[in-house]
């Protein structure tokens, strides 16, 4: 990307993200929207929206939503990003979020199993004092 469609995907991210902060009318588009990512083409037809929408339940029905809205969002950032033709919208979600989750999730039930056989381990091994109160050692000589 140069570095003109880079600005003018940094000024498309701020302006989209604070249209979303004021809300849409539309009642599809429910739940924490993020925007993780914008990308122009270099010919500046087109801007690639990835979103990340919280709940899972609700991402389908918002996907609809923002796609169906596209041409309103964008004319709504059209009165406020200084450009003489603005991309085209072109919103995909964005699952990077989700399988991040599931990574930390499984990593998470990973070190409590550790957890769970160290303290074991500990538990068997640590016999004690004996009944003499003696601590119990081993036989070296045989």
């Amino acid at each position: 990307m140069s570095k003109r469609t880079e600005m003018i995907a940094a000024t498309i991210d701020r302006q989209l993200q604070s249209l979303l902060a004021r809300g849409l009318q539309d009642p599809r588009i429910q739940g924490l929207i993020t925007i993780t990512k914008v990308r122009v083409t270099d010919d500046l037809t087109t801007a690639f929206i990835s979103v990340s929408v919280l709940p899972i339940e609700k991402q389908a029905l918002t996907m609809h939503g923002l796609k169906a809205a596209a041409g309103h969002i964008r004319r709504e950032l059209g009165k406020t990003v200084a450009i003489r033709r603005l991309p085209m919208l072109s919103f995909q979600l964005d699952e990077s979020l989700k399988r991040q989750a599931e990574v930390l999730e499984a990593l998470g039930r990973v070190r409590d199993e550790r957890e769970a056989r160290e303290g074991q381990i500990e538990t068997h091994t640590d016999t004690g004092p004996t009944s003499d109160g003696d601590t119990p050692h081993k036989d070296w000589a045989s």
